[in-house]
């Protein structure tokens, strides 16, 4: 939009200003020429002819006018047709008579010539100099604009950087947030408004941080607080005179709320980045996929490349492979075979590492993929926990996010669901 309106504004001076100037110059230029001729005419017409000679080489030595006798048979070019030089010619004619004649060129001589007569048959060029009458050239005005259209445009980048760099850096810490971890703190200086929007910035920061923190204590503290009474519970169970079906009922019930509150800490638990350390993907996969062939009902493929690396806790994401193979070994089983086919694919790039984890189950309806990463969620025909509390595929998610990652869900064309984890690549890979 700068540009725009500076290239509007210039063509708008530019063709005021050569209005303005050219007329009158021209007019300037021809009062130049009239003066030379009558001057130079007078003087030629009153001088001894004996002297002519020397009064031609003065005025041709100091004050660079030549003067040459007009031939019938002078090859003559004229000068440029333009508004300038039509009224230039215009103004001269009407004070030298009609019959003046102009070019730029007589017998390929450059110059300005003009025409005058001394007497009747007595008919002389005048030539002067094309520098002193030389108009600016639509080249020079082009070239004038050109070099103020580059500064212009120079300033204006300058401006729209200030203006656009504190709006790029609020953009960017808003993405660090959303991909779940810790901006640095916008600095609060520049405009009224930039100062207003960076503080407010930090301050949500400082404040969802606060409310993180906060969640991970109550969570923490309420999962503590019901673990007492629930061992108590399982104690009592095995000291109660209770048949096998009963025991094993509450047993179960005790085990599915023990479960329950592992999710909660999971969810709640804090990952410092500056803790993490190489980790070997390549071997933590091979393990996940090795304790899922273990399952009498899988059938699982894998491709995992050699020597892949990541930065990060091993512990976290060992966690999330086996919950995702555990979630596809739940829900991806073929309703007409009874197995469940897994494919585990992982392979890297100079920049990434991409990990496939692939059912060839039922799949998810479309329309609800996205609700299976927000805590708390269930769906019937999905592929929440279904003895859980909603939190596994949200804590695989965070835990994605925490280590600058990215989980993608999808179903494949031909039946099932496709869980895509992308990781950037590690310093030793």
């Amino acid at each position: 939009m700068l540009g725009f309106l500076i290239v509007i504004s210039m063509a708008a001076w530019i063709t005021s200003f050569r209005i303005q100037e050219r007329k009158p110059r021209a007019q300037q230029l021809a009062s130049q020429v009239i003066s030379t001729v009558t001057i130079t005419r007078a003087a030629l017409t009153h001088s001894d002819p004996e002297l002519r000679r020397e009064l031609l080489f003065d005025l041709a030595s100091e004050e660079g006018i030549r003067i040459y006798p007009l031939e019938s048979t002078d090859r003559i070019e004229p000068p440029p047709e333009d508004n300038a030089m039509a009224t230039l010619q215009a103004s001269v004619r009407a004070k030298l008579g009609e019959d003046t004649k102009f070019a730029i060129k007589v017998n390929s001589n450059p110059g300005f010539w003009v025409s005058f007569k001394i007497a009747e048959d007595d008919e002389y060029w005048l030539v002067l100099d094309q520098d002193r009458m030389r108009l600016a050239s639509s080249l020079q005005w082009l070239g004038w604009a050109a070099i103020v259209l580059a500064l212009s445009l120079a300033g204006a980048a300058i401006i729209s950087r200030l203006i656009s760099h504190p709006l790029a850096q609020l953009a960017f810490a808003a993405r660090t947030i959303a991909r779940g971890q810790q901006p640095e703190a916008l600095p609060e200086t520049g405009s009224t408004e930039i100062i207003e929007a960076n503080r407010s910035f930090n301050q949500m920061v400082q404040d969802l941080n606060r409310v993180e923190t906060d969640r991970a204590i109550i969570l923490a503290g309420i999962s503590h607080d019901l673990r007492t009474p629930l061992a108590r519970m399982q104690l009592e169970i095995e000291l109660a005179s209770l048949s096998e079906a009963e025991r094993q009922g509450m047993q179960s019930d005790i085990a599915q709320m023990d479960a329950i509150i592992g999710q909660f800490l999971d969810y709640a638990k804090p990952t410092d980045p500056a803790s993490f350390t190489a980790v070997d993907l390549s071997t933590l996969l091979t393990e996940a996929a090795r304790k899922a062939e273990r399952w009498p009902d899988v059938r699982i493929a894998v491709s995992i490349g050699n020597d892949i690396s990541v930065n990060g806790n091993a512990t976290d994401l060992r966690r999330v492979f086996d919950n995702l193979l555990e979630n596809a070994h739940r829900y991806g089983k073929n309703a007409q075979t009874g197995l469940t086919e897994i494919e585990l694919d992982c392979r890297a790039t100079s920049e990434e590492v991409q990990i496939d984890i692939t059912d060839r189950g039922p799949g998810v309806p479309a329309e609800k993929i996205e609700q299976l990463l927000r805590p708390f969620t269930r769906l019937d025909t999905a592929r929440s926990q279904a003895n859980g509390a909603g939190l596994g595929l949200a804590i695989v998610n965070r835990v994605i996010l925490r280590h600058g990652g990215q989980l993608q869900l999808s179903n494949r064309d031909a039946g099932g669901l496709r869980i895509r984890i992308r990781l950037p690549i590690g310093a030793d890979h």
